[in-house]
């Protein structure tokens, strides 16, 4: 039998291309929902992460490592306010390697971010101009675009500038809303600041507050470190006892402030001939160490007359005028980086005990001998 064909309204057709517009529009909408939880699930990630992150270059290098691949970004920047540059000297000082770090960027003054600083600082959204933004991007890639330069704000207090950028020139515009890189950028600001200040303490811990060089706790928790180090890597170490000659006369003469001025520039001038991989502290009173990476006990030596001779041979100005002589006596020790394992003694704090005392013990030789000289021990 003939079937008749099926005849379609054309108001059934157009009900029938609606609604396969609305599953279209449904299945985009739900595709897009998916992504967008993904994103957030991966920023939650990253929040976690970096508010974990338990000091400053592990913050730091989180931010570097895991925004760009997050965020799908060609290039992330952290620019920081430094005034009187406190935060790289300390972080220097705690053993911040910032050749590791080349796009963590410092600036001496707010300003210098180019925020409009008269009102609340907000983004700065649109295309990437070499002139305009080449302090940001120092390193920028091929073919960077577009920028987001985003305020890090603490009290209402600038401390910093995350900076986006993007080789795709619609990513950041003027009209592209911020509340999601300002919400960002609000975690970053306390982590760092949390971080930083944690750090600031950290070093204020290590540190003497006289001298400003390191104190005994810091030198005994480096030198375990460094002895580790040395056995793995087969190098020498080598540890130096300063003690100024006489200093209870020099206090007695010119008193405990002039006294306290002496003992910094003594500091200084043992600092003068030292390298940024050593490591000088005061031990107390006017007693300092040196631990020198790298260096048998011949150049140590070397390194220990060029301090005594710094110290001895150029007289002290003092406050009011007064010039006071003033000598050091030095004990020289070296732990041999190439003695066989099975002679090594196995506990590492033993070998820094020993290592602190025979240079002790040269000290005290030297002090015998007549003050004013270097001892190596035997």
């Amino acid at each position: 039998m003939h079937q008749p064909d099926v005849v379609v309204l054309p108001h059934l057709r157009d009900l029938i291309a609606e609604n396969e517009a609305l599953r279209a529009r449904i299945s985009q909408v739900m595709d897009q929902a998916e992504r967008n939880h993904e994103i957030m699930c991966r920023h939650q990630a990253f929040d976690l992460e970096i508010v974990g992150a338990s000091n400053f270059p592990q913050l730091v290098g989180t931010i570097f490592r895991l925004l760009p691949v997050i965020s799908d970004l060609d290039s992330v920047t952290l620019s920081l306010v430094d005034t009187d540059a406190d935060i790289y000297t300390v972080m220097h000082k705690l053993g911040v390697d910032f050749e590791t770090l080349p796009d963590l960027l410092f600036c001496e003054h707010a300003v210098e971010l180019g925020f409009d600083t008269a009102a609340a600082p907000r983004p700065r959204l649109g295309p990437y101009l070499r002139a305009d933004h080449g302090p940001m991007f120092p390193h920028p890639p091929e073919g960077l675009q577009s920028v987001a330069l985003v305020p890090l704000l603490r009290n209402k207090r600038l401390i910093g500038s995350l900076n986006l950028g993007s080789c795709d020139p619609q990513r950041f515009t003027p009209a592209l809303g911020t509340d999601f890189v300002e919400h960002m950028a609000s975690i970053i600001a306390i982590c760092l600041e949390n971080v930083i200040s944690n750090e600031m303490l950290k070093y204020i811990g290590l540190t003497d507050s006289l001298t400003g060089v390191y104190n005994r706790r810091y030198i005994d928790r480096r030198l375990v470190e460094e002895i580790a180090r040395a056995r793995r890597q087969s190098y020498h170490i080598s540890f130096m006892y300063i003690d100024v000659d006489h200093f209870k006369k020099v206090n007695d003469t010119v008193g405990h402030q002039a006294g306290d001025d002496v003992l910094r520039e003594v500091a200084a001038r043992i600092k003068m001939e030292l390298r940024l991989s050593d490591a000088l502290a005061r031990f107390g009173g006017e007693e300092f160490v040196v631990l020198l990476i790298d260096a048998d006990l011949q150049a140590a030596a070397m390194v220990a007359d060029r301090i005594r001779a710094g110290v001895a041979d150029k007289p002290f100005d003092l406050a009011g005028g007064q010039s006071l002589d003033v000598s050091v006596s030095i004990g020289v020790a070296a732990l041999d980086a190439h003695l066989p394992n099975h002679a090594r003694d196995p506990a590492i704090e033993g070998v820094a005990q020993q290592l602190v005392a025979s240079a002790d013990g040269a000290l005290y030789q030297a002090k015998e001998a007549g003050r004013n000289r270097v001892v190596m021990a035997a």
